[in-house]
């Protein structure tokens, strides 16, 4: 948190920034949008989101902070005000660690300041046992009790007030059986990792004014009925409904049909007159009728929940993280044409980590509950533009590179470094939350929209 000082020299700071870019920028630089108005927080109760709703802008990293004033010291106006203006959008608060008393004062701190603003604050609640499969992100509460311990600490903190709760990314994607670790040193299972969403579920939900949100990974991952049926065990139903592309960089159009479809299977599978009652195993998905590669074909499975829905009604709802997707995945095929000219097994394995830090990536849609779509509540910024996914190299497994077909002078050349050298950023990459300020700086220059 920062402190009364700290405030008054980022407030200051950031009248400094947008009053420079003003002669450069665009009119209406510094006007709020929609979701940075100063309009009051909705006074809406309950579990679900009005469409006015006014969300939280927490305070910006030290990271961000410093590398505007170097901005600024270099004269450099407009960069500097594309990441005030990135920075002072609202995104999500995150909890990852501490005792519960620790994330019931941090909760409590944070429902405060949005008080202060009038502003429905996103939390992001990442305390999961074996969160990760113990890789770039891993941490996470010691066992079951204990992580129990720290979602009754994260519900005291909040109270009564008015939150959105973001519980646990990819809690349900990357199932420990998924991870592929042995036993002896990942001794976390499927059953324990759905007791303690089911846990958290029934705590946070007994605020009528919090939105529990659970993990629904995206259009690239898991199929339709794969994570119905997964949602479903940790309870969603009893939930305001899941979340989409968290820390990821799939399109919009794609991420609502697989959404939607997602809602749809959840109505099916529970109809006790459908056909395919408790057969999630039946839903069309992005791979079947739909070509995964082929966006012009997902008619074909939207077509099938027509014909498939019968009497069912789709009611679970869904939110969409923007906070990275203005321009969609890197397919990474730039790296097969010249200057770099990498051969396919290169280029398909930097495809495969294109969730690690890709380059050419810009801010999406900018935070707002007025969506235009019935069952997607909102757009919302949960992961941090501008911190890393992880130290994203060789070592890690999402990267590969010929060094032989391209290099430069200043890149390493004993294959120790090259291991932990990103070669599409030409760094060694921050650790996972650490502030990245090259990335940060292209998401803001390549923002669509653009931010000014």
């Amino acid at each position: 948190m920062f402190s009364r000082t700290g405030r008054r020299t980022w407030r200051g700071l950031t009248a400094l920034a947008f009053g420079a870019a003003s002669v450069a920028a665009a009119p209406g630089l510094a006007a709020a949008d929609a979701a940075g108005s100063a309009s009051l927080a909705p006074s809406a109760s309950g579990h679900s989101l009005p469409t006015d709703a006014r969300f939280f802008i927490p305070q910006p990293s030290s990271g961000a902070v410093s590398q505007i004033k170097q901005l600024l010291r270099g004269g450099d106006w407009r960069d500097a005000a594309l990441l005030t203006r990135m920075v002072t959008t609202p995104q999500a608060v995150w909890f990852t660690s501490g005792t519960p008393a620790d994330v019931q004062k941090q909760a409590h701190d944070t429902i405060r300041q949005a008080a202060l603003e009038r502003a429905v604050p996103v939390l992001a609640a990442y305390d999961i046992p074996g969160r990760d499969c113990s890789q770039y992100s891993a941490g996470g509460a010691l066992d079951q009790s204990a992580y129990e311990a720290w979602i009754d600490g994260l519900a005291a903190g909040i109270g009564r007030a008015k939150a959105v709760v973001i519980l646990e990314p990819d809690a349900l994607g990357n199932m420990p059986s998924n991870c592929g670790l042995p036993s002896s040193t990942y001794p976390f299972t499927d059953a324990e990792r759905i007791a303690e969403i089911d846990y958290a579920v029934t705590a946070l939900e007994k605020d009528p004014a919090v939105s529990v949100y659970l993990d629904g990974t995206h259009s690239a991952w898991q199929s339709v009925g794969t994570m119905a049926q997964r949602l479903l065990a940790g309870d969603v139903q009893q939930a305001q409904g899941f979340f989409l592309n968290l820390s990821n960089y799939q399109a919009d159009p794609q991420l609502i049909n697989y959404g939607t479809w997602i809602s749809d299977c959840i109505a099916m599978v529970t109809d006790a007159n459908n056909a395919h009652f408790n057969k999630p195993g039946d839903c069309a998905s992005q791979y079947y009728p739909a070509n995964p590669s082929d966006f012009s074909t997902w008619g074909l499975t939207t077509q099938w929940y027509a014909q498939n829905m019968g009497d069912a009604v789709a009611s679970t709802h869904f939110v969409i993280d923007t906070s990275r997707n203005g321009k969609g995945p890197n397919t990474m095929q730039t790296y097969a044409a010249a200057p770099y000219n990498q051969p396919a097994s290169v280029v398909s394995k930097l495809a495969s980590g294109n969730w690690c830090n890709p380059p050419a990536s810009g801010l999406g849609v900018r935070p707002t509950a007025k969506t235009g779509v019935a069952l997607l509540d909102a757009y919302l910024w949960v992961k941090i533009p501008g911190e890393s996914d992880g130290q994203c190299d060789a070592a890690g497994g999402v990267r590969a590179w010929d060094y032989t077909a391209y290099t430069q002078s200043n890149w390493p050349t004993d294959a120790a470094s090259q291991q932990l050298f990103d070669p599409l950023w030409g760094v060694n990459d921050p650790a996972a939350g650490a502030w990245f300020p090259q990335q940060a700086l292209q998401l803001a220059q390549e923002a669509m929209p653009p931010l000014f």
